[in-house]
């Protein structure tokens, strides 16, 4: 797979490249519909078009990261369609089969997100969770019956809190994987301020780093008074 980025675009590192490795072991059928939220330079984006997916969307604040995407999405040989805006909100109604993202995470001074510069990709509030826990409040109504949501993101901002609110959404949950390392460059230079936050011990200097996946109901079964039991998206 062939990744460029324009000036400005977050470049791929190692969360990202786990996660293209779990969409890689997905079994996507030919007619399902995929959407990287958070693209960057879409890489998730045309890695789901290259295992086979037809209705690829990439959606991303940044007018570079989408230009980025275009272009990759023309050096693979792949077709995706771009959305500028937050989350998942320029899709409207639309619902996926596959809702992958690797969201800023980095947890920071400011509680403010980033209104440009290169910090939006990667600031992320105090805690590191401004954007991710908005991703998952709305994901489970974008998902279609037997859909999956996969994410990434350190342990150092909240496991348990990922799965958590997977769970309070309807989605069954597991880890689907996880690898442990040094600190990254990001992480190394808010060490002060993970500390400070009690995210990180005195001393640590190591970090998993996780893609978490949920997986939507296939679908649910509703009884009516006087007719058979239906099953319903």
């Amino acid at each position: 797979m062939k990744i460029f980025t324009l000036p400005g675009v977050f470049r791929p590192i190692s969360d990202s490249w786990m996660l293209a490795d779990v969409l890689r072991e997905q079994t996507i059928d030919p007619r399902a519909s995929v959407v990287d939220v958070c693209t960057g330079s879409g890489a998730l984006a045309v890695c789901a078009a290259l295992r086979g997916a037809r209705d690829v969307t990439a959606v991303d604040v940044s007018r570079r990261a989408l230009l980025s995407t275009r272009i990759n999405a023309r050096l693979n040989g792949v077709r995706v369609r771009t959305l500028r805006g937050s989350l998942l909100e320029p899709v409207g109604t639309e619902r996926f089969d596959v809702i992958v993202s690797n969201p800023p995470y980095v947890p920071c001074e400011d509680p403010d997100l980033p209104t440009g510069g290169p910090r939006r990709a990667w600031d992320a509030g105090h805690d590191g969770r401004v954007l991710l826990d908005r991703l998952l409040e709305q994901a489970p109504a974008h998902l279609k019956p037997g859909g999956v949501l996969l994410v990434t993101h350190s342990a150092l901002i909240g496991t348990d809190a990922t799965v958590a609110a997977m769970e309070a959404g309807g989605l069954d949950v597991d880890i689907a994987m996880r690898r442990r390392g040094a600190l990254g460059p990001l992480m190394r230079s808010r060490v002060r301020h993970l500390e400070a936050q009690g995210l990180l011990r005195p001393g640590q200097r190591e970090e998993d780093v996780l893609v978490i996946r949920g997986r939507a109901p296939a679908a649910r079964r509703v009884s009516l008074v006087g007719a058979p039991a239906a099953a319903v998206a």
